[in-house]
């Protein structure tokens, strides 16, 4: 079947919405938005970093990420064990973001095959890693072939104590806005990488330009998941209102938390923790820090909110910065720049079907 303009369609329709025009959250909110619930034990469904089961004294989590030769990763340039690892550690971020602790793992994979035993094997070797540094069961999962290749898929379960879950949509009026780590690093770790791909396309014989880079690329190749946040924050006796990972860049989850919340959020750009090989990296390719650290994404560091009455125990922390605060719904979501300007705040992450065919 066709649709008018040549193209294979699945459906016999006059009116055909591109994917594009949704983009990934929002296709994701038409999906599920008809999903009805038959099970007492389910908490949450669709909506979080992860599903919430009730599993007696606990909740269980549950969450899945895809990784996808072409979209996520670029195997010109990334170790097949360094993928393991990574695949692994985005997934234990879904469930550190609802401040629990990762269990177990399944790992599904697809392949070519272009792919040798060995190669799979090196795959294994750092999600097996991943599982002895975090302490996480690998717990099955399944195999098959692909024509168009390597595609990974993870689901992580965990499990934390009903008082001390935290959601997206904890949020109150006047919380700060609190973020882990710094910014931008993986986002121009990613620049590194591309512009030396190309650079070896139009001539094999040069070798890649990577010196003073290390801390930037480490970033975007083998990203580390904040568990220890998750404790730090318990030592410290914090329990955050609301809390998500960074995977998408800090715009895209502040506005996650503010909509679920249903509240506004002001940004500042001075407060916008960002290294200095990540400022060094972004001022060669000519590109603004901040806008790295806004809407770059893959830092997966914890953002979530936290009452006033905690900041005395944050405010000289250098594992924790406070980057905002939360205001009424009204008021709208926006960042103050360096001069003072209160401007809009807009999402500009990655719409995984921008410009598919």
């Amino acid at each position: 079947m066709s649709s008018k303009n040549g193209k294979r369609d699945f459906l016999d329709m006059d009116k055909r919405t591109e994917l594009d025009q949704l983009g990934e959250f929002g296709l994701i909110d038409r999906l599920t938005k008809d999903t009805k619930k038959y099970q007492d034990s389910t908490v949450l469904g669709v909506g979080d970093d992860a599903a919430v089961i009730d599993a007696g004294d606990k909740y269980q989590l549950v969450s899945t990420d895809m990784l996808v030769e072409g979209i996520h990763f670029n195997l010109m340039y990334v170790p097949l064990m360094h993928l393991g690892y990574k695949a692994a550690i985005v997934n234990f971020s879904d469930i550190y973001a609802m401040n629990g602790d990762v269990t177990q793992i399944t790992v599904s994979i697809a392949l070519s095959n272009r792919f040798s035993i060995e190669a799979v094997e090196e795959i294994y070797k750092g999600i097996h890693k991943a599982c002895e540094l975090y302490q996480v069961d690998l717990v099955g999962g399944d195999t098959t072939s692909s024509t168009s290749g390597l595609i990974i898929s993870i689901t992580a379960l965990g499990e934390v104590a009903k008082d001390e879950i935290v959601y997206r949509s904890g949020a109150k009026e006047n919380d700060l806005l609190v973020v882990s780590g710094n910014l931008g690093g993986a986002y121009m770790g990613l620049q590194i990488l591309e512009r030396e791909k190309e650079v070896y396309k139009d001539n094999p014989e040069m070798q890649p330009e990577l010196e003073g880079c290390d801390y930037i690329l480490e970033r975007q190749l083998k990203p580390e998941a904040r568990k220890d946040i998750v404790h730090f924050l318990k030592e410290l006796g914090i329990k955050p209102t609301s809390m998500i990972d960074v995977s998408d860049g800090l715009a895209s989850e502040a506005l996650h938390l503010a909509k679920h919340s249903e509240l506004g959020v002001v940004v500042y750009d001075e407060k916008l923790p960002v290294d200095q090989e990540t400022y060094n990296a972004a001022r060669d390719f000519n590109l603004d820090a901040s806008t790295a650290a806004l809407n770059g994404g893959e830092d997966y560091e914890l953002l979530f909110s936290i009452s006033q009455t905690d900041y005395d125990k944050v405010k000289d922390n250098e594992h924790l910065t406070v980057v905002g605060h939360f205001v009424d719904k009204n008021a709208g979501s926006s960042i103050v720049d360096r001069g003072g300007t209160q401007i809009p705040l807009t999402a500009q992450g990655w719409n995984h079907f921008e410009g598919e065919e």
